[in-house]
Parts: C-alpha cells; sequence; structure tokens
C-alpha cells in the first residue's frame, strides 16, 4: 500500500465519508486477501480487531506460511495444533490466549525489550498486513489506535494493507495515535463490547505490600503501574498523596481513580506536564469512557513511553511491577518458572531501568512471599533451573513482600542475602539462612 498525501484544505466531511463506504467490507472479505506466507501484525489486547483475527482463523485450512506477530493476544481460534500447520503465531509477550501453544511448541515467542519493538519490526521483521481496533472516523478523515498504541504506529509505515475495526465504544484520543482513512486498505465496523478487564478485589496480601510501597513514595512522583491486585492496592493507598504524575505503558482503572481524587495531576511531571502519558488501556467500561476526547490524556508508540532514557528524565520517577520468584542476590525472575515460559519482558526491564536513571526515582518488584498455597517459598536461594531473569542484580532496587520491603540497590550480595531473608515468609527463613550460609552468603 503506498501512503497516499493527505491534504485536508481539498478534501471535504463528504469525501472522507464516501472514501469510507468504497472501504467498507465484511470481516471475511478482508480476511480472504490474505495471501499464503504473508505476515501479520496486530496490536495488545483491547485494541486486537476481533472480527478480522476469527475471520482469518475461520479460514486456516485454506492457508499456507501465513505469520502472526503480536503481544498479548485475545482470539484463541488459531493456538492449536492443528492451526499451526498453517498459521504461525511468534508471541512477544504471552497471554492466557497463548500460553499453551507456547509452552507445547504449537506458537514460538520472540525475546524484546518492548520499548525496542517498533524499532525490531522496522529492521528485522517484515509485515504485510496490520489490523486494529479504531474509535470512528472524525469529519477530518482520522480515526485513533487508542487502546493499544504500543508497535501499531510502526507496523503501519511498513505494511502493504491495513485493516480498521471501527468500533462505537473505542475511545477516542489524544497523542500520536492517529491513522487517517488514506491509509486504510479495509474498514470493518462493530458494536461489541470492548474487551475488559475486571477490577478483582484486593487481598489481605496485595493490601499490605500495597501499603509498604505507597509509604515510600512522595508527593509529586510520577507513576509506572504494572497489572494485577498489587497495582490496584497500590493505587487505594496513594489517594491521599498530591501532585502525583503517571507516565506508564497500561492506562489502568486505578489511574482513574488517582486522577478524579486529585492524588494525580500531573503538575510537577518533567515532561509533559498535564498529561497522562500511556501506551496502551486494559481495564473497564469506565476505563474507555473516561479516556475518550480528554485532552489531559495522550497515548503514544512504546518507543517513546517507554524508552529508559525518557523514562529516566522524570524527576521522582517511580516504577511498580510484579514478579515470579526472586533469588538471594536479587535477581527477578518474572516471565518463566524455571524453564516452563511463562509471559514475557514486558516494559518492567524499560521501567526499572529508568527510574533508577531518575533523579530521585524507585523501582520496586513486589511478590507475594508464598504460593500454593503457602508450601513453597517465592525468595528462594537460586533460581529455578532455566529461569529467564528480568530484572537482574544490577538494576533491583526495591524488593518487597507482604512481610515488609528489601532495598537492595548498591548493597552487598550478603546485606541483600539478609534483607531478602527478612521479607521471606517466616516459614522459610530459617532454611534460607542456611542456604545463604552455605554460599558463604551470610
Amino acid at each position: 500500500m503506498s501512503i497516499h498525501a493527505v491534504n485536508t484544505a481539498l478534501s471535504t466531511a463528504a469525501d472522507y465519508a464516501a472514501e469510507y463506504r468504497q472501504k467498507l467490507c465484511t470481516p471475511e472479505t478482508a480476511a480472504a486477501a490474505v495471501q499464503n506466507g504473508e505476515v501479520l501484525v496486530f496490536p495488545i489486547c483491547a485494541g486486537e480487531p476481533l472480527l478480522f483475527t476469527r475471520a482469518l482463523a475461520a479460514r486456516q485450512q485454506s492457508l499456507e506460511g501465513v505469520t502472526i506477530n503480536q503481544q498479548h493476544h485475545v482470539c484463541k481460534d488459531y493456538f492449536t495444533e492443528e492451526a499451526a500447520r498453517h498459521i504461525k503465531v511468534n508471541s512477544w509477550f504471552t497471554s492466557g490466549a497463548s500460553r499453551q501453544a507456547v509452552q507445547k511448541g504449537w506458537a514460538d515467542w520472540v525475546p524484546n525489550y518492548f520499548h525496542e519493538v517498533p524499532r525490531l519490526m522496522t529492521e528485522y521483521w517484515p509485515v504485510d498486513w496490520v489490523g486494529t481496533m479504531v474509535s470512528p472516523m472524525d469529519e477530518h478523515g482520522y480515526f485513533t489506535c487508542s487502546l493499544s498504541v504500543a508497535y501499531t504506529m510502526a507496523a503501519l509505515k511498513k505494511a502493504q494493507k491495513v485493516v480498521v475495526q471501527v468500533n462505537e465504544h473505542c475511545p477516542r484520543t489524544h497523542g500520536n495515535c492517529h491513522i487517517h482513512i488514506s491509509e486504510v486498505d479495509f474498514i470493518l465496523e462493530s458494536s461489541d463490547p470492548l474487551v475488559e478487564l475486571p477490577i478483582p478485589p484486593v487481598t489481605a496480601v496485595e493490601e499490605a505490600i500495597g501499603g509498604y510501597i505507597a509509604e515510600l513514595i512522595e508527593d509529586g512522583s510520577t507513576l509506572q503501574l504494572g497489572i494485577g491486585g498489587i497495582p490496584n492496592a497500590v493505587c487505594r493507598a496513594l489517594l491521599q498523596k498530591h501532585d502525583l504524575g503517571i507516565h506508564t505503558e497500561m492506562i489502568t482503572d486505578g489511574m482513574v481513580d488517582l486522577l478524579q481524587s486529585g492524588a494525580a495531576n500531573n503538575s510537577q511531571k518533567t515532561l509533559n506536564p498535564g498529561k497522562t502519558i500511556g501506551t496502551f488501556a486494559l481495564g473497564t467500561r469506565r476505563l474507555y469512557q473516561f479516556m475518550h476526547d480528554n485532552p489531559t490524556i495522550e497515548m503514544h508508540p512504546v518507543d517513546y513511553t517507554n524508552d529508559p532514557y525518557i523514562i529516566g528524565q522524570h524527576r521522582k520517577m517511580v516504577s511498580i511491577n510484579a514478579t515470579i520468584e526472586v533469588d538471594l542476590l536479587g535477581q527477578c525472575a518474572s516471565e518463566s518458572l524455571g524453564t516452563l515460559h511463562w509471559s514475557g519482558t514486558g516494559g518492567q526491564a524499560d521501567f526499572v531501568r529508568g527510574a533508577t536513571r531518575s533523579v530521585g526515582g524507585k523501582s520496586f518488584i513486589t511478590l507475594p512471599a508464598t504460593a500454593k498455597g503457602g508450601s513453597l517459598s517465592r525468595i528462594v536461594p537460586t533460581l529455578q533451573p532455566g529461569a529467564v531473569v528480568t530484572t537482574n542484580k544490577n538494576e533491583v532496587d526495591y524488593v518487597v513482600t507482604e512481610f515488609g520491603v528489601a532495598h537492595l540497590r548498591g548493597r552487598s550480595a550478603r546485606q541483600r542475602a539478609a534483607a531478602l531473608i527478612a521479607i521471606a515468609h517466616p516459614d522459610f527463613r530459617a532454611e534460607l539462612t542456611a542456604a545463604a550460609r552455605g554460599m558463604n552468603r551470610l
């Protein structure tokens, strides 16, 4: 596809409406145009154009050598052993939809830093198609891909064919997230509910961890929060703070609470003061409605939001992310259980690195102290064989469990071991102490 020059002075809303009608089609028509051997890119989670991906999966038997590159999948229809013979999936961050397929070898996964995905796509990976969910077109012929900007904009520049799924519920947002109708080849329409992430009740463990973190966050800090109960607990614990800012990859419901309460107003941010900055959104309908045409929220590509150099320019930058297990050196395995692949690096490494560059910055890695009903400690002498280290020993800052906070940055191996044992579950401290002594760490 050649991208046409956009000249709004010579085009009218009626012209754009006519072009829209010309490109409007069924999902089956768009999917039928995909050829053997082509490579498709889809956005993260709620940005996935499900009408198109499901139509593509429905004709999988007629395809050979098709590849899908995507982070955090929703459609499950091509994650089967049979589908893998026709459609190969490269997962950049494995979700519940793709996890079993990756673990069984029906799909592959691509190690990456999230902020580098647009560059990797530009320099290494072919892109024949890109499909995305978008907000309705405005009078100037523009859609917004607000739910997942991330690497979508880079894919648009390289793709030969562009499919947009227009959904009336998709929020229209500000920032670098606009697609002009002249760049689009196929338009699908839907009014289906958007993909949502329910908000589960905060557990006592999560509340304790959130409280410890909130005590260490100063007024005027800029926040990045990950996904799950602990970030939700942190947001709740921060409601009495002042002048917080948000520069994150994921926009969540907890951030709506901070913004509406006045705890976050972005007034003290070093970059983009007055603006909440993100690259994708996942939450409830309340979140999507709050984002709609909200001039204080901007969505930008991930090579901006997650660039450690950009992150590190924020004074008092705070990153909060979860991990699976931590060893006594502070190495954090956040994406695998030993050799069993679970998720991906995501933005954890980006924001840990950025926060440690920030003047007054703090990086928190969180985890419950135990797993499997309390039978296993998640603070361990050494990581499981084959475990992927997401946050390494040189970059880890604070580690937090429900039993306290271990500040590791700048500390020796022996000091780290002692600090981590102190926040492990009491049932495992003697065992960890003996292991540490056996390694000459105490």
